[in-house]
């Protein structure tokens, strides 16, 4: 089981999103690709050599028979693709009844069609698991004129047990254990069997499709919850939308169902971006002629500078931006500021800028703009005066190539030198949602409440927050799943946690962030954590603001809190922390590598790998591995899972550096577990550095 608690803001711009969003046609001719009941590109039931487009999201759910599947599908590259899939087989076992199963599929595009050529892919299904579905496949696809499609492939596995032609050896029986282990020694091993099918388009709405299917469903025939009396499948798919697809079929001459495909895109915002106010104009200064505009005269009089800095922060405030500082020279400007409105951190620099030229005297042609996040200057870009006058309509890359962006002073900003001070208590009453996923007994449970939230800003860089919770309705404290390893019950015990802790303090912590020196940062936060854990933790990180690699290093002494989530705790303490390492490895790809102990005292490391996309969307997935046994860590065997994260500025198309965050885990269990803390460094560290800066930059004028 895992727990996440989200708002209802953050759901309501990820519902937005799956509503409306508009997805990239296929490669592949003029077709759309179109998603099989598993969730995965192909027909019916099988699979073909169809990629979607590149970085397209998918979520499917279909019903047939006894068989119910939801799948998240995303295509990494224009190539691979990768899947998640929770299913439902209703009476499949006469003793425990209903079954329940996650599973991960993988397919490759070996070949892009061609002229005379088809597509060819290669995949797995079902490679890390139980194995009920598990299958692979080679098949080929080829586009004829702009409406028809035909495949054909051999499947090995699920996928070659009806009728096969022949064998690659003898397929292993598979023992799954604990499940969460590759089935590699079953890969294309065993019987291989034909399958076949095509799609027609109708019209921009109605496409049909037939197949010849080499799934003869053997296990749900022997627990007598389905009958197979023919190879033969059909189905329509109608386009409700560019992203909602229903389709209906009729399978293996017994079964009729029903599936709905939501398609997102994160390189194809659903709302027109530039619904903000409009920033001002560039206002260029007089001519040189003008000796007495262009004297430096002006700096004799601090009552100027007073004046300029009420200006600039006056003007700053109303687009969401924070003057921390300002310095005046007499042909110099050096100032500071904290962008916490605009997701791409060149759109904050540009508006600045333009902010700039009606505020400062015309002596002043270098701006020097510091970017300061809780206190914290992670880079400065410095340009000149003269080129934002003459290139304000010219494409932003041109101003790209006349700007430098370099690191910033390693100090943290000060009260005495806050230019433009403002209220430092901030508070939210906002509705809450609690998910819990995969818990055999109710794969979904929910509570519904509210939480009032509040923080104050002892120093620009030091924050007191806080927030209380209290649920109205939901069903998490039902949740009775506990662990029964020799692990302390570090996460397992979130239903009692749920139950007892209502009302709830979720954290009530002090954060303090320093720059302890040159391309260095530093995070101290103590108090209750999270909903589990309190205690102080630690933590230290180095990146220059040009570098692909980051490094950090974070330790922690935590307590287990009580499970009514006020101010009491356990007996079970621990020291927990990890060495990290980050490298961006480009097109948007981030690896990280965690190497430490866990909260129930085991050692091992995390890996996880994200797709971060210029627009602000993230996909990734993870996998902890530590000492533990995969007996000792129960069901699953370890823990893994995806991650994604939504911006709001996509969905809505109004500034924003909020996003709707998510987190699917298999299952939630002791092992590899991690304490969670707010404001850890390289996550908003990394977005104002030049990267950042460089991949949005696009949005300076805006």
């Amino acid at each position: 089981m895992s727990i996440s608690r989200v708002d209802f803001c953050k759901l309501a711009a990820f519902g937005v999103a799956a509503a409306t969003a508009t997805p990239a046609v296929s490669e592949v001719g003029t077709l759309t690709s179109s998603y099989t009941i598993y969730g995965t590109p192909g027909l019916i039931a099988m699979p073909t050599a169809e990629a979607a487009a590149d970085s397209e999201l998918a979520f499917t759910y279909s019903q047939f028979g006894p068989n119910a599947n939801g799948t998240l599908s995303f295509q990494i590259t224009p190539r691979l693709s990768g899947s998640f899939r929770y299913a439902k087989i209703s009476d499949f076992h006469p003793v425990v009844g209903d079954y329940f199963d996650r599973s991960f599929d993988v397919r490759y595009r070996v070949l892009n069609e061609s002229k005379y050529f088809p597509a060819v892919s290669v995949g797995i299904r079902d490679f890390i698991g139980t194995g009920i579905y598990s299958s692979e496949y080679i098949v080929a696809t080829k586009t004829i004129g702009d409406r028809l499609r035909v495949t054909g492939g051999l499947g090995w596995g699920r996928m070659g047990s009806y009728e096969p032609i022949g064998a690659t050896g003898s397929r292993p029986p598979w023992n799954f254990g604990q499940g969460g282990t590759l089935n590699a020694s079953q890969w294309f091993k065993g019987d291989f069997a034909p399958f076949a099918g095509v799609s027609y388009k109708v019209n921009d709405k109605l496409t049909l499709k037939a197949e010849y299917s080499s799934d003869a469903y053997v296990q749900e025939v022997a627990a007598g919850i389905m009958e197979h009396k023919s190879p033969l499948n059909f189905a329509v798919d109608y386009q409700v939308s560019p992203a909602i697809h229903l389709n209906a079929f009729y399978l293996a001459g017994d079964t009729i169902g029903a599936s709905v495909v939501i398609r997102l895109n994160p390189r194809q915002p659903i709302a027109r971006s530039g619904n903000e106010r409009a920033p001002l104009p560039v206002k260029p200064r007089p001519s040189r002629s003008n000796t007495e505009a262009w004297s430096t005269s002006w700096i004799s009089d601090p009552t100027n500078e007073t004046g300029i800095r009420k200006a600039v922060g006056d003007a700053l405030n109303k687009d969401g931006i924070t003057l921390q500082s300002l310095a005046l020279g007499a042909t110099r400007a050096e100032l500071k500021v904290d962008n916490r409105k605009f997701y791409s951190p060149a759109q904050a620099v540009g508006r600045t800028a333009r902010i700039l030229t009606h505020a400062l005297p015309p002596s002043i042609e270098t701006f020097v703009i510091t970017l300061v996040d809780r206190g914290i200057p992670l880079s400065t870009v410095t340009m000149r005066r003269s080129d934002i006058e003459r290139l304000e309509h010219a494409p932003a890359t041109d101003m790209f190539q006349r700007v430098s962006i370099g690191e910033a002073t390693p100090r943290a900003v000060r009260n005495s030198e806050l230019a433009y001070p403002e209220s430092r208590f901030r508070w939210a009453l906002a509705p809450y949602m609690g998910l819990s996923f995969f818990d055999p007994a109710s794969p979904i449970r929910a509570d519904f409440g509210l939480k009032l939230s509040g923080s104050y800003e002892v120093a620009p860089n030091i924050f007191l927050s806080g927030s209380i919770s209290k649920s109205i309705w939901g069903n998490l404290s039902e949740d009775s799943d506990g662990s029964s390893s020799a692990l302390p019950p570090v996460r397992t015990q979130a239903g009692r946690y749920a139950a007892e802790g209502d009302p709830a303090i979720s954290h009530l912590t002090a954060s303090m962030y320093g720059r302890p020196g040159k391309n260095l940062y530093s995070r101290v936060t103590i108090g209750y954590l999270e909903s589990m854990f309190g205690g102080v933790s630690a933590e230290v990180l180095w990146k220059p603001v040009d570098s692909q690699l980051a490094v950090g290093a974070e330790v922690a002494w935590v307590k287990q809190r009580e499970f009514d989530q006020l101010f009491s705790f356990q007996d079970y303490s621990v020291v927990t922390g990890h060495v990290s390492a980050y490298y961006d490895f480009g097109n948007g790809f981030t690896g990280q590598l965690d190497v430490g102990r866990y909260l129930a005292g085991d050692y091992g490391a995390t890996l996880s790998i994200d797709r971060t996309f210029d627009n602000g969307w993230k996909v990734g997935g993870f996998v902890t591995k530590t000492n533990v046994s995969a007996e000792d860590f129960g069901e699953g065997s370890f823990d893994k899972g995806i991650r994604l994260s939504i911006p709001f500025e996509w969905a809505f198309g109004t500034p924003s550096r909020g996003a709707s965050n998510a987190s699917l885990r298999s299952l939630s269990r002791d092992g590899g577990a991690r304490l969670e803390v707010d404001g850890r460094l390289f996550e908003w560290v990394d977005e104002g550095h030049g990267d950042a800066l460089a991949s949005r930059w696009g949005k300076f004028w805006r």
